[in-house]
């Protein structure tokens, strides 16, 4: 059981808070949201909770600047999120439901020192000063709700510890997560060439890198040419990088790499930072390390995977026992792929 569903609420939640403070900010991004939204227009009842189509817009445009800061969304993305910025909101006001039936208060304290120092970041802030009476309340509001979530989910999550035998069946089942990842010993040769540079430096480079391919497989020291021809910071240890595992390099050096056997030199690879050679010295086969040895990460996991199931299933039994009702009436249409048509509810 992944946390995604605990991250997806906490998202929302947060891109509330921001949208209170920073509204007009991001009433200026180019999110998708109505031309004109009535102030008191519903965007979901929950149970006696109701949620504005206002308070909605928000989150969606904070989360859309939030996870497609990098420019266009991709086709079908902003559907996917605005049923996930929905459901999301819907869960806050279920979990925030429950909070209060449960009795748990907001820690004031804490929120009180939160609006101190937004206070003291803001306080040259013309716009801070002009709408502080109207964001600071809503503001107030949006911490005194993520301090009981943060309330909730704590008292839901604290299940009790596992026994031996259970941190026993849980390492039997998820071998991956206790299995030290393949790890190569490489030393490299590095000849650097600026990413900028023409068409005919990069093809010298690579024609002495050929050169030096020949010297090593007939016989030449690797570590002696490393010292002197590579730029790499390895040089001075002969080109040695140590023990790596995989994610560490750029892919086209993966590539090269996963294809060499011990004591094999590659042809050489372009990198971003001028033409390299590999040596595969040695490669460790994954291995799974022995229950002792992990046996405290084995509990820690366990309790994080346990805690996950017992907020999700929360969530979920809220949902059943509470009504809940949803205008989908803006959400774009999904779509099953790219260019297919669009589902129909």
């Amino acid at each position: 059981m992944k946390p995604k569903r605990t991250r997806n609420i906490k998202l929302a939640l947060m891109a509330l808070l921001s949208g209170a403070l920073l509204s007009a900010e991001i009433l200026a991004a180019d999110a998708p949201r109505p031309v004109s939204t009535p102030p008191s227009a519903v965007f979901a009842k929950v149970g006696d909770t109701t949620i504005l189509q206002q308070d909605y817009d928000v989150a969606l445009a904070a989360a859309t600047r939030k996870k497609f800061y990098h420019g266009k969304a991709p086709e079908g993305g902003v559907a996917a999120l605005q049923r996930e910025v929905g459901e999301a909101l819907v869960a806050n006001a279920l979990l925030l439901r429950e909070a209060k039936r449960r009795g748990l208060k907001p820690d004031d304290a804490a929120i009180r020192q939160t609006i101190q120092q937004y206070e003291q970041r803001y306080r040259d802030s013309k716009q801070w000063q002009q709408t502080r009476a109207q964001l600071a309340p809503a503001l107030t509001k949006r911490l005194q709700e993520e301090s009981l979530l943060s309330k909730l989910e704590n008292l839901v999550h604290n299940v009790p510890p596992p026994d031996v035998k259970q941190i026993r069946e849980y390492y039997a089942a998820h071998p991956d997560k206790f299995t030290e990842p393949e790890q190569v010993r490489l030393s490299v040769i590095l000849l650097k060439v600026d990413p900028s540079s023409a068409t005919t430096v990069w093809e010298k480079a690579h024609e002495e890198a050929q050169q030096l391919v020949m010297q090593l497989r007939g016989g030449a020291d690797f570590a002696a040419l490393a010292r002197v021809k590579s730029g790499e910071a390895s040089a001075e240890k002969g080109g040695d990088l140590g023990y790596l595992h995989r994610g560490m390099l750029p892919e086209a050096a993966q590539k090269t790499v996963d294809k060499l056997k011990p004591g094999d030199t590659a042809d050489p690879v372009r990198l971003l930072e001028g033409v390299a050679i590999f040596r595969l010295n040695e490669r460790k086969s994954p291995k799974l390390n022995d229950f002792e040895a992990v046996k405290e990460r084995g509990r820690d996991l366990w309790l994080r995977e346990q805690g996950e199931i017992a907020w999700n299933a929360l969530i979920a039994r809220l949902k059943k026992e509470t009504p809940v009702r949803v205008d989908e009436s803006r959400y774009l249409p999904l779509s099953t792929a790219a260019g297919a048509p669009a589902v129909k509810k």
